[in-house]
């Protein structure tokens, strides 16, 4: 199937030929559908969050947080062009929508505005106000989006203007600093932020980083310690043709393709953070507007130092040897009712050794808090109590795609979903010897997602990669915390800037 040339075309990307052929057979598979037992609800699998809890779990978090090293982790990399979708889409025909409609009405209030305004007048010699009456709509966008204007239409959501203040403006990125200072410092005031961002933009984000790094650190009292990463070309994934064979290009080479966001399981990995903060780059808001976020991350990261320290309590236990009885069911009964962790009734006939060793490989696993919302309609994942493919049941983050809409029981339970998945972690990825996990250790390969695309008007099945907050952290510990919807204010499209939390 693979020739010299093709051999030295994986060589060159450090991918192996047995990746390929997996992935091969895998496409040729499709899509494995997961098996949802049942949705996680309050008070089965997600935690609900009282006052007393919340004040708890923020005191321990303040207590304990100078004994650890914390890194916020934001996947960067894509860029906003679905933000702009509708107005692409109004160059193109020049119609005017609702969409459309809202954005003109209240373009004064974006926070772009001046820049946009300074480069219309450069490529028009008028205002925005000008052409607004003269009708000339689609310049103003074009202006906007296109490389003559402002580019925003290929640049990452990172580098936009988000929010307007009095005196300024902030970009995505700068809402960023700001949050990590606030709850990502260690105990000698630094900041630790990583972005994983495209090849094409990395010069950008480290030029804009490097010309607002001082003026925030002098503002906030911290030191940034701020690096990059792109997505490696190692997690690119084949696809395969109408006939089922390796899709090539015109000149032979075989098509890669990039993963999807779970491939930045590799670049979390490499980092070997202990305590890591996941959150999406558009989930963001104002400074003015943040108190709730901030509170909410130091409560999951409370809950995260507080069950990871009695988790590693009782794995120096067990790594001894000699736990009584009486001990084991005091683990049994944390696994289950604190960690989430599902505990077959087999187990019971289990010999002590045998005891010891089950959960010991339970509990030594990577922990992961995530914050989850009431489901108010958002598209997206949720989370799910999951049967895998060895009967095992587990708390998983799963997303629509994964699941067998045509299956009428599978689709109840999807439908019957309370709650959402907002991209809120706290990670716990260091083992208790004080060691990183190899995070790629406990990724669920199976649960990449086939699609059907065309390239050069031709059909492929492409492959993604099990997503990073699904099956690239399927076997990780999992607890599922409830936080207020008002710490999830995603900007998914241009208008979603003039929502009352990004103003």
């Amino acid at each position: 199937m693979l020739t010299e040339k093709d051999l030295q075309q994986l060589s060159g990307r450090n991918i192996t030929e047995n990746q390929v052929i997996n992935q091969v057979a895998q496409l040729k598979k499709g899509t494995q559908y997961v098996q949802l037992m049942r949705p996680a609800t309050l008070g089965d699998g997600i935690r609900r969050v009282d006052e007393e809890t919340k004040d708890l779990m923020s005191a321990v978090f303040e207590a304990d947080k100078e004994f650890y090293q914390f890194t916020k982790f934001v996947p960067a990399s894509g860029a906003a062009s679905r933000m702009f979708k509708d107005l692409f889409a109004f160059i193109e025909s020049g119609t005017e929508t609702k969409f459309t409609d809202i954005f003109f009405a209240h373009i004064h209030s974006f926070a772009f505005f001046d820049d946009l305004d300074t480069a219309v007048k450069r490529l028009y010699n008028n205002n925005i106000d000008s052409l607004l009456q003269e009708g000339r709509k689609v310049g103003i966008v074009k202006a906007l989006l296109l490389d003559e204007g402002l580019a925003y239409g290929k640049l990452p959501k990172a580098l936009l203007k988000f929010h307007h203040y009095p005196t300024f403006d902030r970009l995505a990125l700068e809402e960023h600093l700001v949050e990590a200072a606030r709850y990502a410092t260690d105990n000698e005031g630094v900041a630790k932020l990583h972005f994983t961002v495209s090849p094409e933009h990395e010069s950008f984000f480290v030029e804009t980083v490097n010309a607002l790094k001082n003026s925030y650190e002098k503002k906030y009292g911290v030191r940034y310690d701020i690096t990059f990463s792109c997505q490696k070309p190692s997690t690119d994934t084949v696809a395969i043709d109408a006939n089922g064979e390796l899709f090539r290009e015109a000149d032979g080479k075989i098509l890669f393709r990039p993963g999807g966001h779970g491939a930045l399981i590799e670049n979390l990995n490499d980092l070997g953070e202990e305590i890591v903060f996941i959150k999406n780059i558009d989930n963001i808001v104002p400074e003015t507007k943040a108190d709730a976020t901030i509170t909410y991350k130091k409560v999951l990261a409370g809950f995260l130092l507080h069950l990871q320290q009695r988790t590693f309590d009782y794995l120096e236990m067990l790594d001894e040897g000699s736990v009584s009885d009486e001990e084991l069911n005091e683990i049994v009964d944390f696994a289950k009712n604190d960690l989430m962790i599902d505990i077959p009734d087999f187990m019971k006939d289990y010999t002590a050794i045998e005891k010891i060793d089950y959960l010991y490989n339970k509990l030594n696993r990577p922990m992961r808090v995530c914050g989850m919302v009431k489901n108010e309609g958002e598209p997206g994942g949720g989370p799910f109590w999951v049967k895998n493919d060895d009967d095992e049941v587990s708390l998983q983050i799963i997303e629509s795609s994964q699941i067998d809409h045509n299956n009428p029981k599978q689709e109840a339970i999807f439908q019957s979903s309370t709650h959402f998945n907002p991209v809120d972690l706290v990670c716990g990825c260091w083992n208790f010897k004080g060691e990183a996990f190899n995070l790629t250790d406990y990724v669920d390969a199976n649960t990449g997602f086939v699609s059907n695309k065309s390239k050069d008007g031709r059909e492929l099945k492409a492959l993604e990669l099990p997503g990073l907050w699904n099956g690239a952290m399927a076997d990780w510990i999992t607890v599922f915390v409830e936080v207020p919807i008002e710490t999830f204010n995603p900007v998914k499209t241009v208008n979603d800037l003039l929502k009352p939390m990004h103003r």
